[in-house]
């Protein structure tokens, strides 16, 4: 971590040099989503610039060009995550719609009545409804993993739940409202034990954990390009091949198939099956920078850095509250293992009104149930502020926030 040149970073981001309400940007909601580097804009720029056209079915050379670009992506998001082969990643719009395409496919190829679903307490929306549907449409029956106060995993809780009438785990890798890190490579095991397919909800792993799909033995993997540096509206689903050529298709169309007739249509290869119409071309292209980006810093120097932010915030909350003489601050998610992730209540103050009074100073933070109102509804609360940090954070920033929350409750 001494070796990384933080104002290098930031230099990097456009964004992150402006004022917000005459104050300097302070961008903690990065759980939400991050900011782009520079390579990934102008990738951006460049590719409607010099090699815009549709790609696969075409034979003059923009085609071409654009083609190489899109599978150079491909082969770096399956160098990212240790996968087997590119064919096993599949592009999508983002983590919500892989997990539709799973429950759609998977779900209504494989589930019968009375089959078991599991998943936690602490999972995204995303992570819940797919399930419930296809759960309500196959008489499938939904199970949820209870967690503990610290918004950890009850493990002994998971253990019993799980059975032989289990088929399918779907639990995030590290959650977007705690920051908790879940114990995937245990859950794995003990759901392979049981012959039960794990989908792997990583979010917010991308950016901040260690990816090995094949050492951890994964099923399913889900990322969101947009919490990992890169544009919006670009997802990867990574499947096991036997899984993949054992599902439906998605979506009909162009792409996904191999011939097609009024009397029947066969289907394309993976992993293109599951890719129906024209991608979203561009930004898949530059998703490629964003990966690169992260690839020379490292994820070993970035995970050390963002828990160095992570840990002076607790420990900054923690003071102001002695100092204040009682818990005025209440953290939630006080797990060992986490991400850089941390929500949090001001004594009397409701989140939205937190997150106001922090604007009007610059810091930009999330505030709400964070898309997990189950897990809000745990604590008995409607929301919280979640401040959320990436690689080119500050600990000057991390010390300005914990400073402004002492000046909102002294007013």
């Amino acid at each position: 971590m001494d070796n990384l040149n933080i104002t290098h970073i930031r230099s990097l981001f456009p964004i992150l040099h402006q004022e917000v309400n005459g104050h300097p940007l302070v961008y903690f909601d990065n759980a939400a989503t991050t900011q782009k580097p520079l390579s990934v804009i102008n990738a951006l720029r460049q590719y409607y610039e010099l090699h815009n056209s549709n790609i696969h079915r075409g034979a003059h050379t923009l085609a071409d060009r654009a083609t190489g670009m899109f599978e150079d992506t491909r082969e770096a998001v399956k160098n990212f995550i240790h996968a087997a082969e590119s064919q096993e990643c599949i592009f999508t719009k983002g983590v919500t719609e892989s997990i539709n395409l799973v429950a759609q496919t998977w779900g209504r190829k494989f589930l019968q009545k009375g089959d078991e679903i599991i998943i936690t307490h602490m999972e995204h929306h995303s992570n819940i409804v797919p399930w419930q549907l296809i759960c309500e449409e196959k008489e499938a029956i939904l199970k949820v993993v209870p967690i503990h106060n610290d918004g950890t995993l009850n493990m002994e809780a998971f253990y019993q739940l799980l059975s032989p009438k289990t088929k399918l785990v779907s639990c995030v890798w590290a959650s977007n409202a705690l920051g908790t890190i879940n114990p995937i490579q245990e859950i794995i095991a003990a759901a392979h034990q049981q012959n039960a397919v794990v989908f792997i909800d990583g979010a917010q792993a991308g950016s901040h954990l260690e990816i090995d799909v094949q050492a951890l033995d994964i099923d399913f993997l889900a990322l969101s390009s947009h919490k990992l540096y890169g544009p919006t509206g670009v997802g990867v689903l990574y499947g096991k091949r036997a899984l993949l050529e054992s599902m439906p298709p998605y979506q009909g169309g162009g792409e996904m198939i191999k011939e097609v007739s009024f009397e029947r249509t066969t289907f394309n290869e993976i992993p293109f099956k599951f890719e129906a119409g024209t991608p979203n071309i561009a930004d898949v292209i530059a998703f490629k920078y964003a990966i690169e980006f992260v690839n020379q810093i490292g994820k070993p120097a970035i995970i050390q850095y963002e828990n160095n932010l992570l840990q002076a915030f607790v420990a900054g909350i923690n003071g102001l509250n002695q100092e204040l003489g009682s818990e005025r601050i209440k953290l939630y998610g006080t797990a060992d293992n986490k991400v850089a992730v941390q929500s949090f209540l001001l004594e009397g103050k409701h989140p939205f009104d937190t997150g106001l009074m922090l604007d009007a100073r610059g810091i930009a933070v999330r505030t709400g149930h964070h898309c997990t109102q189950p897990l809000m509804n745990y604590f008995a609360i409607e929301g919280t502020v979640r401040a959320s940090f990436a690689i080119y954070n500050t600990l000057d920033e991390v010390e300005y926030l914990v400073q402004t929350l002492g000046k909102i409750l002294k007013r």
